[in-house]
């Protein structure tokens, strides 16, 4: 069975312009591939929009789920939701049981809940709320695309919330084999193994130590016993 697939759409002109290193990815990438959601495609786009609205739509054509980071907060330049809405065109507004969670925590910490904090309780129509354990305003799920905060500790959270709702398929196992040779001698052996395995996904990623080249080389795939045979068969050819 193949697994599901996934994209990341990192929304933010704090990221683009190098301000803020995105954490995020790096954090779903592995919470996906522990699921059995190979995750394929991640982009980043700006606070713009039509660059929003147009990613979400593509992205959620082609793959079986589509996790959005940022821009649902209650400032000016959170218009991911609004975008999230405008990309299935439908209507978006404060929606009661949204509120209820940000008048609970408003009441239990003292805040006032503002028109500025309410934009967080805007969720388009036909959505399932996202949990938000740490700070609660929730995220959602409208279709296929899990609408999620940019703060890292509120984004793991949520992922946490959304991840046991949704078909994983067989979790990938990973072997790796750190070798100092230069590429060019391994390339030739290393191309028949990925040719004789089609099933796995095979990287070579180079290195330079102490002035001495190699390549750290990787083996993916569902079934665990294909991961061993192929790195075994490199070390056999390399002589290892």
């Amino acid at each position: 069975m193949t697994n599901p697939t996934a994209a990341m759409l990192v929304i933010g002109d704090e990221i683009l312009s190098g301000r803020t290193r995105d954490a995020n990815m790096y954090h779903l990438a592995g919470r996906l591939t522990e699921h059995g959601i190979d995750l394929k495609e991640v982009r980043v786009v700006s606070d713009d929009p039509a660059a929003i609205s147009g990613a979400v739509r593509t992205l959620a054509g082609g793959y079986d789920h589509v996790f959005t980071s940022g821009g649902i907060g209650p400032t000016h330049d959170d218009i991911t939701a609004d975008n999230v809405a405008a990309a299935f065109d439908v209507p978006i507004d404060v929606r009661d049981d949204a509120r209820a969670i940000l008048a609970e925590r408003a009441k239990r910490t003292g805040q006032e809940l503002n028109e500025a904090r309410l934009r967080m309780a805007r969720i388009p129509d036909g959505a399932a709320l996202i949990e938000n354990p740490v700070s609660g305003a929730p995220g959602f799920t409208l279709c296929n695309v899990h609408v999620m905060a940019g703060v890292p500790a509120i984004f793991e959270a949520m992922v946490d919330s959304v991840l046991p709702t949704l078909t994983g398929g067989t979790p990938l196992t990973s072997e790796s084999l750190m070798i100092f040779r230069g590429e060019g001698q391994i390339a030739g052996p290393l191309g028949a193994i990925a040719d004789d395995f089609p099933d796995l996904s095979i990287g070579s990623y180079p290195f330079q130590k102490d002035g001495a080249f190699g390549a750290q080389i990787v083996f993916r795939g569902t079934d665990p016993t294909q991961v061993a045979a192929a790195l075994g068969r490199l070390r056999k050819a390399l002589d290892l």
